[in-house]
């Protein structure tokens, strides 16, 4: 069975261009959200494999809530992504309780599945 995805971006179009992506790499993605709080929202309800997290959202830090969705039972594998790169966010990465970071540059299925088995 394919790992379920919550994509969280406040940008749509990356939001339906991940979706696209993932979803032709055998992702099943299970919904969207464009900020924190609907994040955790949708991630309690829907209980994602995978949270696809964006660092920059307009009304809280990807780091933030990602702490919160590590403390689900059962927690979702939280994957942060940005624009930037992992090495400007300094020690945030590894202290949020995420299991890693992938640029947008740089999201495929492949870069997704390195992460979770890492």
């Amino acid at each position: 069975m394919a790992p379920s995805v919550l994509i969280v971006d406040d940008h749509p179009s990356f939001r339906s261009t991940a979706r696209m992506l993932l979803e032709l790499e055998g992702y099943a993605v299970v919904g969207e959200a464009g900020d924190g709080a609907t994040a955790l929202a949708q991630a309690e309800a829907l209980r994602p494999d995978v949270v696809l997290l964006d660092v920059n959202l307009p009304d809280t830090d990807g780091f933030q809530v990602a702490a919160r969705l590590c403390g689900f039972e059962p927690a979702p594998a939280v994957v942060l992504v940005s624009s930037r790169e992992a090495s400007e966010y300094g020690p945030l990465v590894g202290t949020s309780g995420a299991r890693g970071f992938i640029a947008k540059a740089d999201l495929s299925g492949a870069a997704l599945e390195e992460v979770l088995a890492a």
